[in-house]
């Protein structure tokens, strides 16, 4: 198989996890013959400082071009700190999700059974943990009218009927394969575009009616998701509402390094690890790439290459068994960035030595 692949490695962190995600999937690419073609971008405040905006038409024109994308990180303290600045690195991440119509925003979020103790919840509260968090994308606060005047600011929250059908048929779809359980997570009792989720969820689910729905405000949900998370499965819900849960439940596996993400749309999508540009360890060689590499492997599986999207899953699980992890995992370990994606690639590589010889 050939894919062209756009790299966007980004700020901060971004460029060395990217480095180690391409180079696990270029060792898929030799054990399995596949050709990955990668061609780099840039984006966020990089960009900035080479162009003056977030999001060049070069990257734009790129990332239409190619079959999927790999994102590293985008933030920079010199524009998060300034109240004033008019071009934030964000703004190109938003923009690219908008021009791609990447809607959907997925995050798993499990547990390693060789991490459990690290995370700062119970192990009888995690164990068991298995869920999915679907987020609408390009709708909603974020994107919506917003503006200054005389007596002070407003961010106008808008969805349509059809950004609201489009994730929910994808999100049922994926609890069809799964446990068969959806919890919408919405503020109804406050909101009219919350209202009119639940109108739009609950007409679809009249065609699903295998899956159970369970309807719950976004304050009950923030609390379950830490005191009973093995109680979801598949959750839906709006665009801010989602961006702050996905990250709340990024504490349940011991670390954010750990979790990645794919931003779908109808023409492409958008790999990347949920956490941030961590502009204090850039350049440091410190900062865990689990999250960047098992985003490679997710975007291996929307190339329905899942043996080989599967085994870098278990690598990762290897790697975290025999401790070759950074300094986040454990403060022991000794190793860097490169240190653990060279163990995944080379051991990937080795495995393929192994076949030959049996």
């Amino acid at each position: 198989m050939k894919k062209n692949i756009a790299v966007l490695p980004g700020d901060g962190i971004g460029p060395e996890v990217i480095t180690e995600a391409v180079k696990v999937l270029s060792a898929i690419g030799e054990k399995y013959q596949h050709e990955f073609i990668f061609n780099y971008g840039d984006i966020g405040a990089s960009a900035i400082d080479k162009s003056g905006v977030p999001l060049p038409d070069e990257t734009i024109k790129l990332c239409q071009q190619a079959d999927s994308i790999l994102f590293g990180a985008i933030g920079d303290p010199k524009y998060d700190n300034n109240p004033n600045a008019n071009i934030r690195p964000e703004q190109g991440l938003l923009a690219l999700r908008k021009t791609l119509g990447l809607f959907a925003n997925i995050r798993p979020v499990a547990v390693y059974e060789s991490l459990i103790h690290r995370s700062p919840l119970k192990e009888e509260i995690i164990r068991n943990t298995d869920l999915v968090i679907f987020r609408e994308l390009t709708g909603g606060i974020y994107f919506g009218k917003k503006g200054k005047d005389e007596n002070g600011s407003y961010d106008h929250c808008v969805y349509t009927a059809e950004e609201i059908d489009r994730i929910t048929i994808m999100a049922f779809k994926a609890a069809a394969t799964r446990k068969k359980k959806i919890t919408l997570v919405d503020k109804a009792n406050v909101l009219e575009t919350s209202r009119l989720w639940r109108e739009r969820v609950q007409t679809i689910a009249a065609s699903y009616p295998e899956i159970t729905l369970e309807l719950m405000f976004v304050d009950n949900a923030a609390m379950q998701i830490i005191q009973n998370p093995s109680s979801f499965d598949v959750i839906l819900t709006e665009n801010m509402f989602g961006d702050i849960l996905s990250d709340a439940a990024s504490v349940i596996p011991g670390s954010m390094g750990l979790l990645p993400s794919a931003s779908v749309g109808k023409d492409t999508s958008l790999f990347e690890p949920i956490h941030g540009s961590y502009p204090q360890a850039a350049g440091k060689n410190i900062a865990n790439p689990l999250a960047t590499i098992l985003s490679a492997a997710m975007m291996l599986e929307s190339f329905e290459l899942f043996n080989e999207a599967q085994e870098i899953v278990e690598m990762v699980n290897q790697s975290l068994k025999v401790g070759s992890v950074t300094s986040d995992i454990n403060s022991e370990s000794g190793l860097g960035t490169s240190d653990v994606g060279n163990y995944i690639a080379e051991s990937i590589l080795q495995s393929s030595q192994k076949e030959v010889n049996a």
